[in-house]
């Protein structure tokens, strides 16, 4: 190389050192900012699947307890249910406030 060359990338290269630190330091700040951020969705998802897991949990113990305190009367049960359901069916399309009169 030149010695006129040399003397020109001197200063290019002292002013490239600041640039390449100054660009370094924003893309760090830039991945931080993103693992933060996946770090606040985890936990966000976290604590949802925690609360969605506790409800399941809550069910099953009720229907541990209905199948062990009551014994297997989960028949006689589905059937009066089912017998509910045909009463409110035949009482379907009333409007409300209104009696249903007696057909003759």
């Amino acid at each position: 190389m030149d010695p006129e060359q040399i003397a020109v990338m001197i200063p290019i290269i002292a002013l490239m050192i600041p640039i390449v630190a100054i660009w370094t330091k924003h893309q760090q700040k830039i991945a931080e900012m993103q693992i933060g951020a996946t770090a606040e969705n985890t936990a966000e998802k976290a604590a949802q699947y925690a609360s969605h897991i506790q409800r399941l949990e809550d069910r099953v113990q009720v229907l541990e307890r209905i199948v062990t305190d009551r014994g297997y009367d989960i028949a006689t049960q589905i059937e009066a249910l089912r017998d509910q359901r045909r009463v409110d069916e035949q009482d379907a399309g009333v409007p409300l406030g209104l009696e249903k009169k007696e057909r003759v």
